[in-house]
């Protein structure tokens, strides 16, 4: 096995043998990774041995295959026939048409069955028609095989469809809706009492055939699931169970896989419940992106408390439910699209929600109207990223009945709980040597994210910029070049740190180059 782990290696599939048996079997065999070539190369193969032109005719009586020289207007006359094998009333027959003797032979069992013709000037021997015979068997199995192959690869395809939305319902904390969607077939995984996410970078093409070869005949694998990403192609989910009595065998496997391939890399979250898939998938991004920048390219998440769970509840509630007020009228679809666009590029959310890119952007102006914000200013993304947090920990609260904020509104510093967050946050860019990473990534964020314009106020090169955000990646422990809570963080800590005093911007923003989100 050559290439990527767990990966065959087809480009240097051998030649053609020289015996006639050896190359049938060779053309056969060919199906299996060339199905758009097989029944052709049998064809041909067949021509070789008989010296005889040969044609596939399906319905209509078309050719669908044939020699170059197949004579193709002979096929007029040979209509009643053509239409007695196709209907099964013959298996085989011999005629001639003019000075062309021909033979034809049924193919398959289908109904109409397809008809394999040779045309040649000499009567074919009992051996010769042996083998025509026999090779109109070939064919039809290679149909089976092809037809075979066809359910499975739609049956692969559905499955993952299936571990897509069963991924999504756990994002959603719903692990109910999960099972419900399950029923006859309940995944080991919905037993869990804990995971963990391992998010594996790999080559996109790598991600089904890894998905294959752990999956179990009911379509999952085992006590964890499996998910090719929908948003980021180089990315492959795995929801791992973390039951004490159950080895995290998978898990193993892909620590295997990292170091068999340096094309690979690895991202562990912390263990949570099975409701919390969702901040565990955000902690595997965020280890991903620092076990890019390690030497054996996995990493775990370095976690800390999420802040809103260190916010005062009463006053984080009603700040949170008085900022979110307006989406309440707005429509189920329209507020989803709204949640996700705070950590997917715009594009991963039409994958998401199966709508068309503009339909999202329709979407979120909507919202954006309707909450005062932009929605492409990092700042009042954090802000409602926040504000979506703090409720969605308290979901079982009573509702509060509060006015709508004001201009500027900020959320509850709790104290110095918050600032204490954010000191500990910061805390890897304290030391002296780090100082002009600290300053960068501040001027970012007061940027909007965008790199070049953070050169420009920091008088240095875009490329000095971007190179110490990969150091501070590595340093915080968070994922600050994609869509994601780790610049939402990133936001938090510098407002309650008091150096970036104004956490959302109300008015007009400043937009990225991309117009981001």
């Amino acid at each position: 096995m050559h290439g990527r782990p767990g990966v065959p290696d087809l480009s240097a599939h051998p030649g053609p043998p020289a015996g006639r048996l050896d190359e049938l079997l060779y053309l056969v065999g060919r199906q299996a990774w060339r199905p758009d070539v097989g029944v052709q190369g049998v064809i041909d193969w067949l021509h070789r041995q008989l010296g005889t032109e040969v044609a596939l005719v399906g319905r209509a009586h078309t050719v669908e295959l044939a020699t170059p020289g197949f004579p193709r207007e002979i096929l007029p006359s040979l209509e009643p026939v053509l239409t007695r094998l196709a209907t099964g009333r013959m298996a085989a027959a011999a005629t001639e048409v003019g000075a062309v003797r021909v033979r034809l032979e049924g193919v398959g069992s289908d109904d109409p069955r397809r008809v394999l013709v040779l045309a040649g000037t000499d009567r074919l021997t009992g051996q010769e028609a042996a083998a025509a015979s026999h090779t109109g068997h070939i064919i039809a199995l290679l149909d089976r095989a092809r037809a075979a192959d066809t359910v499975y690869r739609g049956y692969q395809e559905k499955a993952h469809q299936m571990r897509v939305a069963l991924f999504m319902a756990l994002m959603a904390g719903d692990t109910v809706l999960a099972r419900r969607m399950t029923t006859g077939a309940v995944p080991e995984l919905l037993g869990a009492d804990r995971i963990r996410v391992h998010l594996l970078r790999c080559a996109p093409a790598d991600r089904d055939r890894l998905t294959q070869a752990h999956q179990d005949p009911s379509g999952y694998h085992g006590r964890a699931m499996m998910v090719r990403c929908p948003v980021y192609d180089e990315h492959l989910i795995c929801i791992v169970a973390e039951d004490a009595d159950t080895p995290p065998e998978l898990g193993g496997v892909l620590r295997e896989l990292v170091a068999e391939s340096e094309e690979y890399a690895l991202g562990i979250s912390a263990p949570h419940p099975l409701r919390a898939t969702a901040e565990a998938y955000e902690e595997a991004r965020n280890a991903l992106a620092v076990a890019g920048n390690t030497p054996g390219r996995v990493a775990g998440y370095r976690g800390r408390e999420p802040l809103e769970r260190l916010l005062p509840r009463e006053e984080a509630l009603a700040w949170a439910r008085a900022l979110l007020r307006p989406l309440r009228s707005l429509p189920e679809l329209t507020a989803e699209a709204t949640r996700l666009a705070l950590f997917f590029p715009r594009s991963g959310v039409a994958a998401l929600l199966g709508i068309s890119r503009n339909t999202v952007t329709a979407h979120l102006a909507r919202s954006e109207a309707a909450l005062g914000l932009d929605l492409r200013d990092v700042r009042a993304r954090a802000a409602l990223a926040l504000a979506l947090a703090v409720t969605a920990l308290h979901q079982n609260g009573e509702p509060a009945d509060v006015p709508p904020p004001p201009a500027g509104a900020e959320p509850p510093s709790g104290g110095g709980t918050a600032a204490a967050w954010a000191a500990e946050f910061l805390g890897p860019l304290h030391d002296a040597r780090h100082r002009l990473v600290r300053d960068t990534l501040r001027t970012w964020i007061e940027s909007n994210t965008d790199a070049q314009r953070t050169a420009r106020r920091l008088g240095s090169s875009r490329t000095t910029v971007a190179a110490r955000l990969r150091l501070s990646e590595r340093l915080l422990g968070r994922d600050l070049l994609s869509t994601g809570s780790g610049v939402h963080e990133l936001v938090y800590a510098f407002h309650f740190s008091g150096e970036s005093p104004q956490f959302t911007r109300w008015g007009p923003a400043t937009h990225g180059p991309d117009g981001a989100p």
